[in-house]
Order: C-alpha cells, then sequence, then structure tokens
C-alpha cells in the first residue's frame, strides 16, 4: 500500500501546471521532513489543497489520486459522501484515520489480449495493513457495510473520469447493496455512459431481489449497463438465480481458475460454465490469472477476457490507465 501512496505522491510531484509550483513545494518540504510516513505527508497536502467554499481549485483532484475518501474527525467536512451526518459518524468511528483509495486493474480480451475494461478494487491505506474485505466485513458487522460500500462507489466513480472512453468500468457491489435507491442514482447521475459500466454482485445471491425491469438495476440495464455474477469453483451459481437474473457476464473466479490446467473437475466445471453464458448470450471473464498454463487453459475454452496479475496488477495511478490504453491500440493497429 506503501507503494502506492508513493505512486500517488509521485504523479503530483510531475505536474508541471506552473499554478500549482507552490503546492508542489509545500509537498516535497512535507515528505523530506517526513520521510518515513509518506500516508500521513499525503493525507495533510489532500487537507492543505481541498479547496474552500466558493473558491477555485487549488490543484486539479484528479490528478492527485485515482480517488479518496479521507474518513477522520477533523475532515469529515471536506468530503462529499452521499449518506447522512450520523451514518457518516458511524463510518468514521470504524475508518478513523483511514484513507480510502480506488485502483483499477485491467481486463484483456481473448485471445487477442487487448485492455477492454477495467475492475474497481477498494483500497484502505493505514497503520496495521488490513486489507479491503477486512474493513467491508467490520463496517457490515457494525451496521455500516451498505454505507460504505456507497462511498466506495462514489469514490470509484469519480477516479472513473481518467479511465480511458473505450474501457468499460466494473463495479463491485453486495446484491443488498445495489438495490439500494442511492446506488440508481448514483450510476444514472456518472459522468461514465451507462454502456461502459458493470455492476459485478459479489457474495451470496441467495437473497438477490430481481435487477430486470422496474426492479434494481433494470432501468438502466435498460439504458447500457451491465450486470455480472460470479461462478465459484466452490458454489456454482443455480440455474434459478442466473434466470431471475440474467446477467449479462459470468466471471470464473479464483477458486476455479487457480491449476485449472491439471484438474479434470474444473475444466469440467469451467466447460459447463461457458456452455451456458453462451445458451443465455452471456460474456465470460476468467480472473485471477496468475500463470500462463492457466492463460492458455482459459482461451482454449474460448472464455471472452480475463484479468489477474500474470495480466496486470491493480493500479492507482491514472498514468498506467492511459498506457493500457495506449498499448491496446497499439496491438490493435494492423502491422505494416
Amino acid at each position: 500500500m506503501r507503494e502506492q501512496v508513493l505512486d500517488i505522491i509521485e504523479s503530483i510531484l510531475a505536474d508541471d501546471d506552473s499554478k500549482s509550483e507552490k503546492v508542489r513545494k509545500n509537498l516535497r518540504a512535507r515528505l523530506d521532513a517526513r520521510p518515513d510516513d509518506p500516508e500521513r505527508v499525503l493525507l495533510e497536502h489532500l487537507l492543505e489543497t481541498r479547496q474552500a467554499p466558493g473558491s477555485a481549485p487549488k490543484v486539479p483532484v484528479q490528478r492527485e489520486a485515482a480517488s479518496l475518501h479521507l474518513e477522520s474527525p477533523d475532515i469529515a467536512r471536506t468530503v462529499s459522501v452521499p449518506v447522512s451526518h450520523e451514518v457518516r459518524e458511524g463510518i468514521q468511528t470504524v475508518l478513523a484515520d483511514k484513507l480510502l483509495l480506488t485502483a483499477f486493474q485491467p481486463v484483456h480480451a481473448l485471445p487477442g489480449g487487448e485492455v477492454v475494461g477495467v475492475e474497481a478494487l477498494t483500497r484502505f491505506v493505514g497503520e496495521d495493513g488490513a486489507g479491503a474485505d477486512v474493513w467491508f466485513n467490520e463496517a457490515a458487522a457494525a451496521g455500516l457495510g451498505t454505507e460504505l460500500e456507497i462511498a466506495a462507489l462514489h469514490c470509484a466513480l469519480t477516479a472513473a473520469h481518467e479511465v480511458p472512453d473505450n474501457m468499460s468500468v466494473a463495479l463491485n457491489l453486495t446484491p443488498a447493496t445495489s438495490s439500494d435507491p442511492r446506488v440508481r442514482n448514483l450510476l444514472a447521475a456518472a459522468a461514465l455512459a451507462p454502456d461502459r459500466i458493470i455492476v459485478e454482485l459479489t457474495g451470496s445471491l441467495d437473497g438477490v431481489e430481481g435487477q430486470t425491469g422496474d426492479h434494481g438495476l433494470g432501468p438502466l440495464r435498460s439504458l447500457g449497463l451491465r450486470l455480472a455474477i460470479s461462478a465459484s469453483g466452490a458454489a456454482l451459481v443455480s440455474m434459478e438465480r442466473i434466470e431471475q437474473l440474467r446477467p449479462d457476464i459470468i466471471k470464473l473466479d479464483r477458486h476455479l481458475i487457480e491449476g485449472i490446467e491439471s484438474n479434470d473437475g474444473q475444466k469440467i466445471r469451467a466447460r459447463a460454465i461457458v456452455e451456458l453464458a453462451r445458451e443465455i448470450g452471456a460474456d465470460i471473464i476468467a480472473e485471477g490469472i496468475e500463470t500462463a498454463a492457466e492463460l492458455d487453459e482459459v482461451t482454449a475454452l474460448k472464455v471472452t477476457a480475463a484479468q489477474g496479475y500474470l495480466l496486470g496488477r491493480p493500479s492507482v495511478h491514472p498514468l498506467d490507465w492511459s498506457a493500457w490504453s495506449i498499448r491496446a491500440q497499439s496491438e490493435a493497429q494492423p502491422a505494416g
């Protein structure tokens, strides 16, 4: 996580806008004074450069970081989060002094390999180094899971402004949160065109409400928003649930992908899911690709797209996202 923070600081310092030279000078001074605590340096910098009411921004927010959501009692007034004051205070209690970032991981089309989309992944910066799953689970246990998901969605949609226009953006939500009216409002107001947005339902789908027609995300799906579900190797989604949701994308998760090249049972299950996706007209994405053998296997299955550490690690750096797009365009151009 520290590496991601240092990447953000580096991108700020690399800006050549003369109007923000004083801001960059202050950031350099802070970093020189506290080289062992870049998280606090970035936090103080972001607080300083936040605009006062009615004033012009001192530096472009999206140049500073992919996305940010700062939660601590002394800075709540500087953050715009679509939740009530009471809920915000609850999240602050759970996430005191935490820095929430959005990282994006590239999704590659198969078999060509060009980057066609990204998946938004939440990252928390804190001294304990706890992963995102820990914080979301603790927020859920405190009755604040939906509020934290909505705050993370707000961050991801803000960060997505810097994702190249030729890429889709996948956003992870639990079924309960995806049915919250605030989610539909956020997505409807997003700068992203609906056909670039993918909502991936995570966790158990046992209690999921309909997301078609006039229900849940149904109205946005009619405008082009796509719905994805995960077909886990540990617990395959039932035919009834798939028929109810009619997902646009089915994902093969890491449980099913890991070591698939040497496991006949996994191959059979993966093949069955691919055939099911074809039957309902859904694309299929393999995630968690970490070896060339796994990539060869899912390519042979004619999976639509893939993502994983072998293909590209998550990044909070907008320059990386642009580089993925440039590389994809270069690969798509005919030789000669």
